[in-house]
C-alpha cells in the first residue's frame, strides 16, 4: 500500500486471483460477508501490490461483479484484456473505513482492534499481538513473546477465536511453533552436565587383592 493508505484505517475485502477469459475479467477471493454492499459498480479499492509494479500506489474501480459457477468474477476500469488482468493477479483489495465503526461482518477486524490483545494457547498466555502482516498468500499475526516474535498464520485452523470483548486471541498452533529452541551453547552445557552426572553414577572397579 502507499503511504496515504497506511495512514488510513482500511479493511481488506478481497484478493484478485487470476485472469478469467480474454476481456479483462478477474476471478476474486472475497473476504467479506456482504459482497452486494462492497462490490457495487463504481466501488473503488486501494491496491496492495509489490513495489515497482505498474499498479503500485494506485486504486482500481469496479465496473461489475458477476458470478460464474459460484465464483465471483470482477470487471474493472482500465483493465481491458487478459494481459492487463494478469498484471493484477494476487493483488489485495482494501476499502477505507471509519475507525470508530465496527465492521459488521463475521471474522473481519481492523488491525488496530487486534494489536495489543492477549494471545492464549491451551488457556495460557503466550504473548501479545504486535501487528498484522498482510501478504499475498495469507495474513500473519505477529505475536510478541518473551523470547522474540512468532509469525502465526491467520487462518481459522490455527486461530479459531478472536474475542474483542475479553481481549483474547486463541491459537491452536502446530507443535513447535511457540517452543523455544536452545542455542548451541546451551546444548553443549546440557550435554556436559549430562556427561558429568553419568560419570558420577559409575561405580569404580574394585581391585582384587594380590596373592
Amino acid at each position: 500500500m502507499n503511504a496515504d493508505a497506511q495512514k488510513r484505517t482500511q479493511l481488506r475485502v478481497g484478493r484478485l486471483l487470476k485472469a478469467h477469459g480474454l476481456k479483462g475479467a478477474i476471478k476474486l477471493e472475497l473476504y467479506t460477508d456482504a459482497p452486494e454492499r462492497r462490490f457495487v459498480p463504481g466501488a473503488v479499492f486501494s491496491l496492495q501490490v509489490p513495489p515497482g509494479t505498474p499498479w503500485h500506489g494506485k486504486s482500481i474501480e469496479l465496473i461489475e461483479l458477476r458470478w460464474y459457477n459460484q465464483h465471483p468474477v470482477g470487471f474493472f476500469k482500465d483493465v481491458p484484456d487478459r494481459t492487463a488482468a494478469e498484471a493484477l493477479a494476487k493483488a489485495i483489495l482494501w476499502v477505507d473505513q471509519d475507525p470508530t465503526e465496527l465492521t459488521g461482518e463475521e471474522d473481519a477486524w481492523y488491525d488496530h482492534q487486534l494489536v495489543g490483545l492477549d494471545v492464549v494457547r491451551d488457556g495460557v498466555k503466550v504473548g501479545l499481538v504486535a501487528r498484522i502482516d498482510h501478504l499475498p498468500a495469507q495474513d500473519l499475526i505477529i505475536v510478541k513473546t518473551a523470547s522474540g516474535e512468532v509469525m502465526v498464520p491467520f487462518v481459522s485452523a490455527i486461530v479459531p477465536s478472536v474475542d474483542l470483548t475479553t481481549g483474547v486471541v486463541t491459537v491452536t498452533p502446530p507443535i513447535g511453533l511457540f517452543e523455544e529452541i536452545p542455542d548451541d551453547e546451551d546444548d553443549v552445557q546440557a550435554a556436559d552436565a549430562a556427561a558429568d552426572a553419568e560419570e558420577s553414577d559409575v561405580t569404580p572397579p574394585v581391585a582384587e587383592p594380590e596373592n
